[in-house]
């Protein structure tokens, strides 16, 4: 019977599969070289901690057993919608076993319960960084998570690599704009915030309709909150100068203001054709447990995805009663990065098995033969396999160019030989020293509209 896919939960073909784990081990080893530490916590979280941060609590999937009993109907738990609720209690779990400050970085699978549509999935790859202290965090490490993943992006771009579009991470610090509102008056700075937020999906005009409606908040009071939030730039002078000259004071502003710039000095040195870093007062992450830096991305050519790539300061997500333990992390969508571009773009392995040599197989009886020249080649690190049959050398060849594999080794009594059957040409080898060409060696990553 013909099955129908289920929408939001992608799967890749062994082509494409190969793109999103070329990104996987990029960001890995971005992320090592910088001393982040890779776990993984179990898939299934309380609903008490995963109902945490109240705004999605829609999309949690319970999990249940078939013959569920239970007066609820459920058995009390439900797949992670993101990564950072677990690690929250990952860490107040093994802190007595952990060194701090803490560096994570963790990729691995989430499950949200949304309307699929393109770079949104009811299961999806995140790929988080984290550094966590034990009461105090200093603020240097805020800077360190955007450089970490700025340059793990800068990398995906690299044509290189992979080739993906541009990123322009987005900046901005909560006490900024808690500051500013309590300069101006604002009764309930956070339900303020959340309207903000929400400046990326409504007109000005709107959002501020929607202050307006707030208790305390006048038209004039409205004006100057979307003044603030209209401030982009990526120079600390200027966001310095166009914040002062809307003529708010407030001690916790001037805080906010003293570290958005320096984090932007601090990464005024990564901006390239891949990667950007500017200061946007619009962002406020609708979240309340962040409490300082705040961060979204955009992805060049694909900002209907919204953000790709956002996170920030919080200062109380994990504590015991006795001792907090603050952060500051920021967390990539991988599936909502890399999805959008295959579909869009073509964007595959240029073969899809690893193999780059055919071994073929005169002979059952010499079966054990091709099978020590396929490990000779493996002891070298040249991805290989053995013919299934010993059909007709012709027809091995053709297995080979069905499975996109560019070399065919053939073993006789009078020496070996392998033959690049793109080209035809064939040559003496020894499996102890013939190497195929480097862009042979593995798939490279191509575009094919």
């Amino acid at each position: 019977m013909a099955r129908t896919s289920l929408s939001g939960f992608p799967e890749l073909l062994p082509e494409t599969r190969m793109v999103e784990q070329r990104a996987i081990d990029s960001l890995r080893r971005s992320f090592e070289l910088h001393g982040f530490a890779g776990i993984e916590t179990r898939a299934v979280e309380p609903l008490d901690q995963l109902l945490r941060k109240g705004e999605t609590s829609k999309e949690v999937y319970l999990l249940r057993r078939l013959h569920e009993e239970s007066v609820e109907g459920h058995s009390g738990i439900g797949l992670h919608f993101d990564l950072t609720v677990p690690f929250a209690r990952y860490v107040l779990e093994n802190a007595g076993k952990l060194s701090f400050p803490f560096r994570r970085y963790q990729i691995q699978k989430a499950w949200r319960g949304e309307r699929p549509q393109e770079g949104r999935y009811r299961e999806f790859t995140q790929a988080d960084i984290d550094i966590v202290g034990r009461d105090a965090l200093p603020f240097h490490h805020d800077v360190e998570v955007t450089r970490v993943m700025a340059q793990a992006m800068a990398r995906l771009a690299d044509p290189a690599l992979l080739g993906l579009p541009g990123f322009r991470i987005q900046v901005n610090n909560r006490k900024l704009i808690q500051g500013f509102y309590a300069g101006l008056g604002v009764p309930d700075p956070e339900e303020a915030m959340r309207i903000v937020d929400k400046l990326d999906k409504l007109p000005a005009e709107k959002v501020g309709e929607l202050l307006t409606e707030l208790e305390g908040i006048d038209a004039a009071m409205a004006d100057r909150i979307l003044e603030l939030a209209g401030i982009r730039s990526a120079e600390p002078a200027e966001v310095a100068r166009a914040v002062r000259d809307l003529g708010v004071t407030h001690e916790l502003l001037d805080t906010g203001l003293e570290e958005l710039l320096a984090l932007l000095s601090a990464c005024a040195d990564l901006h390239d054709e891949h990667v950007s870093i500017e200061a946007d007062l619009s962002i406020a992450r609708g979240l309340d447990y962040y409490t300082g830096t705040v961060f979204e991305t955009r992805m060049t050519g694909y900002e209907s995805l919204g953000s790709i790539c956002s996170g920030g300061r919080y200062d109380a997500l994990a504590t015991d009663g006795k001792t907090t333990y603050p952060g500051v992390g920021i967390s990539l969508g991988l599936s909502r990065v890399i999805v959008p571009v295959i579909a869009r773009t073509g964007l595959r392995a240029s073969r899809p098995v690893p193999s780059a040599v055919l071994v073929a197989v005169a002979d059952e009886e010499s079966r054990a033969a091709s099978e020590a020249v396929a490990a000779a080649l493996r002891t070298r690190d040249i991805p290989c396999e053995v013919a299934p049959t010993a059909a007709k050398f012709g027809k091995q060849i053709r297995y080979a160019d069905r499975r996109g594999i560019p070399f065919v080794w053939f073993s006789g009594d009078e020496g070996d030989q392998v033959k690049d059957i793109r080209s035809g040409e064939q040559v003496a080898a020894e499996a102890a020293t013939w190497a195929p060409p480097r862009d042979d060696l593995v798939p490279q990553v191509v575009s094919e509209p």
